[in-house]
């Protein structure tokens, strides 16, 4: 395994999963948690954000690295990878709204739904880097 390009391609696509989560969470949605009660709550340091997309960049990028055969070239095998992985982070937000009280169940749909297109980022960005071996 190429760990040069495992480590880059999950702090790059750590970096990226961080943006869409930003602009999907922050900029898209953000208006829409204001509605419920169950969002307000003192603001986390963004830093916190950064360092936990770092981490799911580059435990996803071990991942990926280690299936990296089973996945097409380039960018269509990261997407594909990526679409995967993202379906399976998409089904758990449904928990929220069973154990969250005040928590909408449409929300679920959307934190999976952002969710879903972070990985076929995150993975689109892994394809690009992580080569087939």
């Amino acid at each position: 395994m190429n760990w040069t390009r495992i480590l880059v391609g999950g702090v790059v696509g750590g970096i990226a999963l961080n943006i869409a989560d930003f602009v999907m969470h922050g900029l898209i949605m953000g208006p829409a948690y204001l509605k419920y009660p169950v969002f307000t709550r003192e603001p986390a340091n963004p830093l916190y954000f950064t360092l936990v997309a770092l981490c799911i960049g580059l435990a996803t990028a071990l991942l990926f690295a280690k299936s990296r055969n089973s996945w097409g070239e380039g960018l269509t095998g990261g997407l594909t990878f990526g679409l995967f992985l993202g379906l399976v982070a998409f089904f758990p937000h449904f928990y929220n709204s069973i154990v969250i009280e005040g928590f909408p169940y449409h929300m679920s749909w959307c934190h999976g739904g952002i969710s879903l297109i972070g990985f076929v980022v995150l993975g689109g960005v892994l394809g690009m880097i992580v080569p087939r071996r």
